[in-house]
């Protein structure tokens, strides 16, 4: 894979490449230390993966995102940050950032989270996951913005909230059994393998307020 790593502190983006540079599936590795630069060499470069600080001085990671998926609707950003502040990772996730990282992070994730993301499939921080699940608020009108039908958008949501099959089926007074088909309809619905990727859809749908 070739890497790309767009990020305004030297040490970080060093430290990062040669961590990197270590790992048997990647061939070659860039940097970058704005938006700016980056956007100037991507097409040339051809990442398969950027991994995107979201707070840099000028075109920030969110600005940086939306112009390079424009123009590389197939690229795969994984956004990094000190903070996990969801603003920024629903703001990235609408930008059409597929994974999100603390800056804090082993290295075994990062490495899970590039693996997932070059896969096809979304990967969030245990952190940034746990808070963006625990501020999501459900909306009455959501169902303007999806093909779920509003009981899938009342299960959706209480699956985003970590809540099992049963439990669900006990607040919604419904069956079990019932709650399992629901649920099969919004994995198809939504494409979606997990947790992650409900919420991403659930987020670039506006199905639920963050």
């Amino acid at each position: 894979m070739r890497i790309y790593i767009v990020d305004d502190h030297r040490l970080f983006r060093e430290g990062l490449k040669f961590l990197l540079a270590e790992v048997e599936l990647i061939e070659e590795i860039a940097e970058a230390d704005n938006g700016e630069e980056f956007l100037k060499n991507a097409q040339t470069f051809g990442p398969d993966i950027v991994l995107m600080d979201i707070e840099m001085p000028g075109m920030n990671g969110i600005q940086t995102t939306r112009k390079y998926l424009s123009g590389a609707p197939e690229g795969k950003v994984i956004a990094l940050s000190m903070y996990g502040d969801e603003n920024y990772y629903t703001r990235m996730i609408d930008a059409g950032a597929k994974g999100f990282l603390l800056k804090n992070s082993k290295f075994e994730d990062v490495q899970k989270a590039i693996t997932e993301v070059a896969n096809g499939n979304n990967y969030f921080s245990p952190e940034i996951l746990n808070g963006i699940i625990r501020s999501l608020n459900h909306k009455n009108n959501g169902t303007k913005n999806s093909d779920l039908t509003a009981r899938e958008i009342e299960v959706l949501y209480l699956i985003c909230k970590g809540l099992s099959n049963q439990e669900i089926a006990d607040t919604l007074n419904l069956s079990k059994r019932t709650v399992d088909k629901h649920r099969e309809n919004i994995l198809f619905k939504t494409q979606s393998a997990n947790t992650a990727q409900m919420v991403v859809y659930a987020i670039k749908n506006k199905i639920f307020e963050v």
